[in-house]
């Protein structure tokens, strides 16, 4: 584990996917996947879906790392970028393993341009050549998903009853799927209108989740490029909802609230 030094952190929310949030920038933190997950408990911790350290970058405002709550690192999340998007104020440019981002804060949200999705199969990544809008798969009754990259993996599944699906048993057994060689986050939506999408998220390394920003954006690219809706999308999640722009060759812009709970300190992490 890494060295436990004392660290202030900002806990913060965005639709409910909890956040721990470190400002490293001036003083650093040290952080691994064991110190992660001892963070992460929620009886015995702090508690949070990901930790977000906030380190120096010498090419953008800030170089961002997300935690999921086993300790694995996640390329993005995009509930947590609104959430920097509010901690940095006005516009940011962030670095990210998954790319760069554009934040701006706007009233008591944010609007992040998540950048361009990403369709071939080994940009995903997927462990063999295949139609990345309709892959030839099934796990019991989901069957056929879309796979898109919007910094990190998704498959996204249209069903008639987002709520009818046993996520919470199907999502494990999907996400670590020898086809995802990183692993990935797994995504059933109905379509509800013409610009509205019902989401529930089993998101990698986190499980599930009241809501899940790229989620939000890799299931309504999914459903514009399928034709099932227009842009934009409101996606209703069991948190709230995110809507989400995107034009075929353009980028993903995300707006939706972000909270600030508290502040505080830890000394024995």
């Amino acid at each position: 584990m890494a060295q436990a030094n004392p660290f202030r952190f900002h806990k913060m929310h965005g639709l409910g996917n909890d956040f721990v949030v470190i400002d490293a920038r001036v003083t650093p933190v040290a952080m691994d996947a064991a110190r992660a997950r001892a963070i992460a408990d929620r009886r015995e911790g702090i508690g949070f879906d990901q930790l977000v350290l906030i380190e120096p970058s010498d090419i953008a405002d800030a170089k961002i790392i997300f935690y999921n709550a086993d300790g694995s690192i996640a390329e993005s999340c995009g509930n947590a970028s609104r959430c920097i998007a509010q901690f940095l104020g006005g516009e940011s440019r962030v670095e990210t393993a998954g790319g760069m981002l554009t934040l701006k804060a706007e009233g008591e949200g944010a609007t992040v341009d998540m950048g361009a999705p990403r369709f071939d199969w080994d940009r995903i990544p997927l462990a063999y050549p295949v139609d990345t809008a309709s892959l030839p798969v099934a796990w019991e009754e989901l069957a056929s998903p879309a796979a898109v990259n919007v910094g990190n993996p998704h498959v996204i599944f249209f069903v008639p009853d987002t709520d009818a699906v046993p996520l919470d048993r199907l999502g494990p057994i999907i996400e670590h799927d020898a086809l995802f060689p990183e692993r990935v986050n797994v995504n059933v939506a109905t379509v509800e209108g013409p610009q509205r999408l019902r989401l529930r998220v089993w998101e990698r390394g986190a499980g599930l989740t009241r809501a899940c920003g790229t989620g939000a954006c890799a299931t309504a690219v999914a459903a514009i490029r399928s034709g099932r809706v227009q842009s934009p999308v409101t996606v209703q999640l069991p948190g709230g909802e995110l809507v989400i722009d995107w034009a075929p060759g353009g980028t993903i812009r995300m707006t939706g609230p972000a909270t600030h709970v508290y502040e505080g300190e830890a000394t024995g992490l």
